[in-house]
């Protein structure tokens, strides 16, 4: 079968990259899609429409601009955006389905599927709005399916998220009575887990909601319909955990860690969790249900909540993280805390910062930027920040709800600048006026900014 992409150049605010080279999880977008693409040929579902062509299994045939370029598709393919997260849950029904039709199909979901309008629709404009046969409002995904070579016949596809509710259930009323329609009569503070997802990576808010909440939260999901549903899944619990004398959810049957870690008796890793291999964990650590990368270190007394790690990243001791996606090489220093945040590559975040999540007068869902910058509700009354590559924040500094601060800025705290009432460009980095300033360089332009020459390459 062949894989046809189609690239989205527009960069994610406050990255200043493409989608596609943004760390969703432990791993960059695109590296994410090639492994889907590798392993979904070996999903037993799938052996009849991969049967016969295995040899070519999902080989990459061209790279469009856009949409209108769909013509052009030869042979069995799939044809995708760049930009959209999905997991294997969700490519492998879709391709199930489509392939049963023998139609061109293209992957949609319902407008009514809780999971998706709360996480995918808020800050998007990927989507296509249409109409299912019995007249319900579906999105379409730039995510097809051709037979035989393209054919403008083309048939949606349904794809549900079969959300598992997780929820905080005994919260006080005024964290969750404006986060919701009144309509609705909820009021718990609650999260849709999706046993199948698919996002459009648009904003930085995208990139926690692909991670967090339907990377944690949906693993957990899954593992709790495991234990609802098979009896073999609650036994395979029980025999790691009498064996290995443990918690259900802190035996291996729940805990995967890799090779070459050191890992303090004291430290209580709950799952479902993930660690990657060589890594370190000091005492008294605390990890329920995160996802850890490769290389990481975790002095004694961090505390990490439904969070994920990349690789290369070190969390001196007594830092926090709290629903928060760091990306590779990040450091955050001690006693600082992380709460709905997403941390780009290379950035250094300094001791005894607080990332709040909430508005404390307003009470009332808070707004974040979309793809041009502009603020739109999420339906969300909890939400941190966004924090680009490269940036260089000094130590005792609060950031409000919801903010941004560019690629490349370094922030110092001084008795001008304390807390971050609003997002950080560029142009406003403290790096600017300080001395020696200019050892920092900018790596991460605007999509059309130019750089001097000598400027990258002293970057580079």
């Amino acid at each position: 079968m062949y894989r046809y992409i189609i690239e989205d150049e527009h960069h994610v605010l406050p990255f200043n990259e493409p989608a596609s080279s943004l760390t969703i999880g432990t791993q960059p977008l695109k590296l994410h899609q090639e492994e889907l693409f590798s392993s979904v040929v070996k999903r037993p579902e799938l052996k009849e429409l991969f049967k016969g062509a295995r040899e070519r299994k999902s080989e990459l045939k061209g790279v469009f601009q856009d949409g209108r370029e769909l013509p052009k598709v030869e042979g069995q393919a799939v044809v995708y955006r760049d930009n959209l997260w999905f997991d294997i849950e969700f490519l492998s029904y879709f391709l199930v389905v489509a392939h049963r039709t023998g139609r061109a199909c293209r992957a949609a979901f319902a407008a009514s599927d809780r999971a998706f309008s709360t996480y995918v629709v808020p800050l998007s404009r990927g989507f296509e709005k249409a109409y299912d046969a019995h007249g319900n409002p579906i999105y379409l995904l730039d995510l097809w399916y051709f037979p035989n070579g393209y054919t403008p016949d083309i048939v949606p596809i349904v794809i549900p998220s079969d959300a598992h509710e997780i929820g905080f259930y005994r919260v006080p009323d005024y964290m969750t009575l404006s986060a919701v329609d009144a309509s609705t009569n909820i009021k718990d503070l609650t999260h849709y887990a999706p046993m199948r997802a698919v996002i459009s990576i648009e904003s930085w808010v995208h990139i926690y909601f692909a991670t967090v909440i339907f990377g944690n939260f949906a693993r957990s999901g899954r593992l709790d319909r495991q234990i609802e549903t098979s009896f073999f899944a609650n036994l395979n619990l029980l025999w790691h955990a009498l064996l290995e004398q443990k918690q259900l959810l802190q035996a291996s049957g729940a805990v995967k860690i890799g090779k070459g870690c050191a890992i303090d008796p004291s430290a209580i890793i709950t799952g479902p969790a993930e660690i990657g291999d060589n890594c370190s964990i000091g005492a008294g650590v605390m990890i329920d249900n995160c996802t850890i990368g490769d290389n990481v270190t975790i002095d004694a007394g961090c505390v990490l909540f439904q969070s994920t790690v990349a690789n290369n990243v070190f969390l001196p001791f007594r830092a926090a993280l709290y629903l928060t996606a760091v990306m590779e090489n990040v450091i955050v220093a001690q006693n600082t805390c992380l709460q709905m945040c997403v941390i780009g590559r290379n950035s250094f975040v300094g001791a005894g910062n607080t990332f709040t999540d909430f508005n404390l007068v307003a009470q009332k869902p808070i707004k974040a930027a979309n793809r041009d910058g502009e603020l739109e509700e999420i339906r969300q009354i909890v939400l941190g920040s966004g924090i680009g590559h490269n940036c260089r924040i000094g130590s005792g500094m609060v950031i409000m709800p919801g903010r941004m601060i560019e690629s490349d800025v370094v922030l110092i705290a001084s008795s001008q600048r304390r807390v971050v009432e609003r997002s950080v460009s560029f142009e406003e980095s403290d790096h600017h006026h300080v001395r020696g300033g200019e050892a920092h360089k900018r790596l991460y332009p605007r999509k059309d900014e130019k750089v001097e020459r000598n400027e990258w390459e002293d970057a580079w």
